[in-house]
């Protein structure tokens, strides 16, 4: 069974950033900035449930007007998280509307921003119905760096710098529940949807004695009937369990010894790394001065990391036509410190 992550970059990497990341067998997705989303259809975007901004330069956050536009009227809860000021980024986006009208939904839209500051989030709730009136101001400490702990994953955060705080993130399953094919065959049991439940209750921790219904099958489409279990049961007969998948995401930051001291601790071990290669190295005074990385940079900090795999994104355009120099230049300081890839 895959595991819960099915992470895509929405556009080519000399265009806007940005990683959109659906569940595998779940109507859910949440997304790490919003610059041009047009690439993602809107059923796409109607599955998101937390959005994660890492600064909000346009390239990063133009994109919120149209998850605004396709997400009023309908029942919809989103959160959003970013670094300081971004409660005053979205209030501002909202404020540029008129809405006298919104009285007239039958289903209100609420949207939830996280202010991430040094040790700590800043919350604060908008209601469609009324109007995005701003409130529910509230704060609480930061633990060991997670902003967002979910049934089958966390997710955490650094504060780069990029002449501006700019967040990186990585997101992380608590396990990965596998499911043993043999032992559905051995069992009888229809593979299905109900497989995904059944995980997600092992992944909320429920109670062993709690019952679980599972299809039996003859061998054909049909199902003949069910059988019952207890949770703890059919766990023990039928799944494997694994350390989660981790991905990680890193755009916007310089390259200066404590940023790549704080990305390195962020992404270590990671099993997807997506990260920024703005310059190549023969360009790093001005990847300096523009607060990027290049792509040797990027190679060595996935190296040193001990990351398992990584993409390479945000290409400057003044590369047209070299893109293939970024991975040269990264695989080479991947090789060179010591990187190794997964497999190998």
């Amino acid at each position: 069974m895959p595991h819960l992550f099915n992470p895509r970059l929405i556009n080519p990497p000399d265009k806007d950033p940005g990683l959109f990341i659906p569940f595998f067998f779940n109507k859910r997705a949440v997304i790490i900035d919003l610059g041009d989303i047009n690439a993602l259809f809107s059923r796409d975007i109607l599955k998101l449930s937390q959005i994660f901004i890492s600064h909000t330069h346009m390239d990063h956050f133009t994109g919120f007007d149209r998850v605004l536009r396709l997400a009023l009227g309908r029942d919809m809860s989103i959160s959003i998280f970013g670094p300081k000021g971004i409660i005053d980024n979205v209030y501002g986006k909202l404020s540029g509307y008129t809405w006298n009208l919104v009285e007239n939904y039958v289903k209100s839209l609420s949207i939830h921003v996280h202010e991430i500051q040094q040790g700590e989030m800043l919350s604060c709730g908008f209601e469609c119905k009324t109007g995005f009136k701003p409130f529910g101001k509230k704060i609480r400490p930061i633990e060991n760096n997670i902003i967002f702990n979910d049934t089958g994953f966390e997710v955490k955060t650094a504060v780069l710098d990029h002449d501006i705080a700019c967040l990186g993130y990585s997101l992380t399953e608590h396990f990965h529940v596998n499911i043993r094919s043999d032992a559905l065959t051995r069992l009888g049991l229809k593979p299905g949807p109900w497989l995904y439940s059944f995980k997600e209750a092992i992944m909320a921790g429920d109670d062993r004695q709690m019952p679980v219904s599972a299809p039996v099958t003859d061998g054909s489409d049909e199902i003949d009937r069910t059988r019952e279990f207890t949770l703890g049961e059919l766990t023990d007969l039928l799944t494997v369990i694994t350390p989660g998948e981790k991905i990680a995401y890193i755009t916007d930051a310089s390259g200066s010894r404590e940023n790549i001291d704080k990305i390195i601790d962020l992404v270590k071990n990671a099993d997807r790394l997506f990260i920024e290669a703005a310059f190549l190295d023969k360009d790093r005074q001005l990847a300096k001065k523009k607060c990027h990385l290049t792509a040797f940079q990027a190679g060595m900090i996935a190296a040193r990391a001990k990351t398992k795999r990584f993409t390479l994104f945000h290409f400057s355009p003044r590369y047209t036509g070299e893109y293939g120099a970024f991975y040269e230049e990264a695989e080479r300081a991947f090789a060179e410190y010591g990187g190794k890839i997964a497999g190998l």
